[in-house]
């Protein structure tokens, strides 16, 4: 078994492909369409989202049939090279509109809102209400304010209201305020395909009522249906999914004070455990219950969406044998991820980085995890992301670097996703299409598109191991459908210990079995549940939660607010790095090392009864320590970047655990494959220490241009400090010449740049070496190198963001390059 799987890794099925976003964003042709497929797929992308984007001229009008025709020419040449097409149901986004014909159809099918009005009383107050513009008088409530922005929850009286108008006469004394609830609608909008259509702007397309099941049934019918009747024989063969994307129930734009709302809504509330006196406490806090108030309300309209919007599509694309594949609009919706069969999120805007904590800190660290673990507890094959959008450093459009993709490939696949959706492939960057629409370009206009064939096999190999796997850990997080808690899993994840977050729900649902002091759902096993917020422990899952406890599974709540714990046996803590100490003391570690490491994350999986330890630093410095594994076994170290594998010596083992020993740089991941059913291979060599030193390569460096211009010599500066290059984006040759006095008795010599800026390519004696994207440049060049004098060639290739935005980036080689030599 294992030999089959290291022959898939080292040769990924094409089943593991990227899932590129492919904007289409400016005037289309069929000839452009094809080259750029072809070119797809001899990057070794082999499936792509064919994308509606800003910048379509307007005469090639959305789902007409100019539209289709370009639409069947990809379907037909994705078919030629047995690629894969997702369909993006919306004219850009977010999803529901149909560019805007759902409400060009119906204008009641527009999105709709609830906001509140106030009227302060004296003595007896008549407000007279009159409907205009769709409006309409939803509730009439009266409240006693205690300040401006709070009420005393237990003053709410209701009105009287006849014929529209509304009479209260407060019964104390006191700031008392009629309160009128009016249902309207929001004149949202969503970014359209054409100039003059995207947010603010007087052409926007309507976003439509995503509450309202008939207006879902027209987005249906003008997108899905219209797909259908062009493309049906394409279905569940070339065309593989429909992509939805950030469904937003009010639509874009500034929408005052109003909340998500929907004809009828108030009753589906009240059906959902809520009350009319609830409403105030949607905008004003109260002086009791507020927070689960709107908590409540988030649940009954997210209830709603299930409903009408991401049910009858999920059912629509089973019908139709294909998947529906996309996100939810918040990081953490898990709840409705249900409903895809390929449930995804994404990550924009860098609120997820590397730096500042931001890997771990933050309600939208959870994304990850929130599609991997629906995924696994609800048996779905995949879970992706849209990755890369707008992530570039420091803000500045086109900085995003190969160094940044890697840190967020390898974020994603350690916990769990294994299908990458890149955003975007731009089809054209002329003129403002450039700048400002979501950029960069992360394939075909980017430095990296050349050696993009490493990427791609990259996020094959490590999609391969994440798929048709289980995880190994006994430790459920307890969530609520739409609220993933991440305080309690930062020292988690500082201390190399894997976790899956658990939907509160799937405690009383068919898929999970409760016995012996464990949960059971799919592959998974968890002997201990963590609850972070104790108001999530309402009553339908205390008899589930007490099974579990008096079988001997452990349950563990943070009570830092000293609320009353309605469960017994419980281990209370109150602070989060508490849960250490209690997980120490069950002996729960899987793995783990001799010194913490914070930024070594971790995830234990087995496929086809293989096990596989995959690491990654997620730090800036390299992580070298002894990691202890509790499995015993042969162990092969794989590198998903290089395609190689490796016989893995272990230092010791006993009963329990195997030694090994880790070395993994910045931006670096290793995968330790273990094998039970033969035996470790112990390293009984004693340490050996090599006579090493270090030859400076200074002075006398000449530059060149791609014309082979000689544009710099002498030491190594930033190349956008040179005269006339402040701006440049392309690539430079350096060239230099190193002398080995005596190779015998070397048994290893390293080129190490200090810096460089930001792909390097390596040429030892006119052969090519290597070819680096990130930091540490560090390459292994003895086979490369001769007795005597040797030619030193490096080009370097820098980021576009200099040339587009003026960035003033570094760019080139900066500082030392040396070599490290090792003698026996």
């Amino acid at each position: 078994m294992i030999e089959n799987q290291r022959n898939e890794f080292i040769n990924p099925l094409n089943e593991y492909t990227p899932i590129p976003f492919w904007f289409w964003n400016d005037d289309l042709d069929k000839n452009e369409i094809i080259r750029q497929i072809n070119d797809f797929s001899n990057k070794g992308v082999n499936a792509f989202v064919i994308h509606p984007r800003i910048g379509i001229p307007k005469r090639i009008e959305y789902l007409s049939d100019k539209f289709m025709g370009f639409v069947r020419s990809a379907i037909e040449e994705a078919e030629k090279l047995n690629m894969k097409v997702v369909l993006y149901d919306e004219a850009m986004y977010p999803s529901g509109s149909a560019h805007g014909m759902v409400v060009n159809n119906n204008p009641e099918y527009a999105s709709r809102g609830l906001k509140m009005l106030e009227y302060k009383c004296h003595n007896e107050t008549i407000v007279e209400f009159h409907e205009k513009d769709g409006e309409m008088l939803v509730s009439a409530l009266a409240i006693k304010k205690v300040e401006e922005n709070k009420f005393d929850s237990s003053q709410i009286k209701k009105t009287i209201c006849k014929h529209n108008k509304v009479t209260f006469v407060p019964p104390s004394l006191g700031e008392w305020y009629i309160i009128i609830f009016v249902e309207a609608y929001t004149k949202g909008t969503i970014r359209g395909i054409h100039f003059g259509e995207d947010d603010g702007e007087l052409e926007a397309p309507a976003s439509s009522d995503l509450l309202n099941p008939y207006a879902v049934q027209s987005f249906i019918s003008l997108t899905h249906e219209r797909y259908y009747k062009e493309f049906g024989k394409y279905f569940g063969n070339v065309i593989t999914g429909v992509f939805t994307d950030e469904p937003d129930i009010m639509g874009r734009g500034n929408h005052g004070n109003m909340i998500a709302w929907t004809r009828g809504f108030l009753e589906f509330y009240i059906r959902q455990g809520g009350r009319e006196e609830d409403l105030p406490a949607l905008w004003l806090e109260g002086t009791t219950e507020s927070i689960n108030i709107r908590t409540r309300y988030n649940g009954a309209i997210n209830k709603k969406l299930e409903i009408s919007y991401y049910k009858p599509i999920s059912e629509w694309c089973e019908t139709h044998n294909i998947e529906l594949t996309g996100h939810p609009h918040e990081s953490d919706d898990i709840g409705l991820l249900k409903y895809f069969q390929v449930p995804a999120q994404d990550i924009v805007w860098r609120w997820v980085a590397p730096e500042d904590n931001k890997a771990i800190q933050g309600e939208n660290t959870t994304m990850a995890k929130c599609t991997s673990d629906s995924a696994r507890h609800r048996g779905k094959r995949k879970n992706g992301n849209e990755c890369f959008a707008c992530c570039g450093a420091n803000k500045i459009e086109w900085s995003f670097a190969v160094d940044d993709m890697k840190w967020f490939m390898d974020w994603l696949f350690v916990r769990g996703v294994n299908l990458l959706y890149p955003h975007a492939f731009f089809y054209s960057i002329r003129g403002q299409r450039r700048i400002g629409e979501r950029p960069p370009d992360v394939g075909p206009n980017n430095i990296w598109w050349p050696y993009y064939n490493q990427i791609s096999q990259y996020m094959k190999r490590m999609g391969f191991i994440m798929t048709d796997s289980y995880n190994v850990t006994d430790i459920a997080v307890l969530c609520e459908n739409h609220n993933l808690p991440w305080k309690s899993v930062k020292p988690l994840y500082e201390n190399s210990i894997e976790f899956n977050y658990f939907e509160k729900e799937l405690l009383i649902c068919d898929l999970c079995d409760i016995r012996d002091g464990a949960v059971y759902i799919q592959k998974q096993k968890y002997k201990i549940i963590i609850i972070e917020d104790v108001s999530s422990v309402t009553e339908e899952i205390i008899k589930p939660l007490e099974k579990f406890s008096q079988g001997g599974g452990t349950i563990i709540i943070n009570n830092e607010k000293g609320y009353n714990i309605k469960i017994k046996d419980a281990i209370v803590i109150k602070e989060a790095i508490e849960i250490l100490n209690v997980l120490d003391g069950l002996n729960s570690r899987d793995l783990f090392t001799k010194h913490n490491q914070k930024s070594l994350r971790v995830s234990h999986v087995v496929k086809d009864g293989v096990h596989y330890y995959v690491l990654v630093n997620e730090g800036e410095e390299k992580i070298k320590d002894i990691l202890n594994i509790k499995n015993i076994g042969y162990v092969e170290k794989w590198d998903a970047w290089k395609g190689r594998i490796k016989k893995q010596k272990v230092l010791e083992t006993n009963d329990e655990y195997i030694k090994i020993p880790i070395e993994i740089n910045r931006r670096e991941s290793v995968i330790f494959v273990l094998d039970t059913s033969k035996v470790p291979t112990i390293d009984d060599k004693k340490e050996k220490f090599s006579n090493c030193y270090t030859m400076d390569i200074k002075s006398d460096w000449k530059v060149y241009d791609q014309k082979n211009k000689l544009v710099n010599e002498g030491k190594l500066t930033p190349w956008n400090e040179w005269e006339g290059f402040k701006n440049y984006s392309g690539t430079m040759i350096y060239s230099n010449q190193f002398v080995i006095e005596n190779r015998e008795g070397i048994n290893e010599i390293q080129l190490e740049l200090e810096e460089a800026h930001e792909i390097v390519k390596v040429f030892i004696n006119g052969k090519e070496v290597e070819i680096k994207m990130w930091a540490p440049y560090i390459f292994d060049i003895l086979d490369y190198v001769s007795q005597g004098l040797n030619t030193l060639t490096i080009e370097v290739s820098n980021s576009l963001a200099n040339k587009i935005c003026n960035a003033k980036i570094k760019a080139g080689i900066v500082g030392s390059v040396k070599l490290r030599i090792n003698l026996d």
